[in-house]
């Protein structure tokens, strides 16, 4: 029996636009992004599909999320978030070594305010 995604998670393939976001709200989120721990783990066999829509499933259940990625070559690792992002819909709001902050809203309920620009 295959689980059906929710609409948001469809956008994996769609590649949604991402966000737009002000140094303001970029402070705002990394706040509340300090106390998380990463909910998704990229593994040697780097980004597939799966991983795709399992990040875009857990942006949709909490919008703003903490993806750990293997250690090694940094231009790579950027990549690969970046590239994350894309597929996702998602911002990357800011990285620190081999953890990356993934930011997309959510259209109803918002569950994280931002201020405005």
């Amino acid at each position: 029996m295959e689980k059906s995604l929710p609409a948001a998670a469809d956008s994996v393939s769609a590649g949604a636009a991402a966000p737009e976001l002000t140094e303001r709200q970029r402070r705002h989120l990394r706040g509340l992004a300090h106390a998380l721990k990463p909910v998704v783990r990229l593994g040697s066999a780097g980004l597939s599909e799966a991983v795709a829509r399992e990040t875009a499933r857990a942006l949709h259940d909490h919008e703003l999320i903490k993806v750990k990625a293997p250690g090694g070559d940094r231009t790579a690792r950027d990549e690969l978030f970046v590239e994350l992002a894309r597929r996702t819909g998602s911002t990357v709001v800011h990285r620190i070594g081999n953890v990356a902050v993934l930011y997309r809203p959510r259209p109803e309920p918002p569950g994280i305010l931002i201020p405005d620009r």
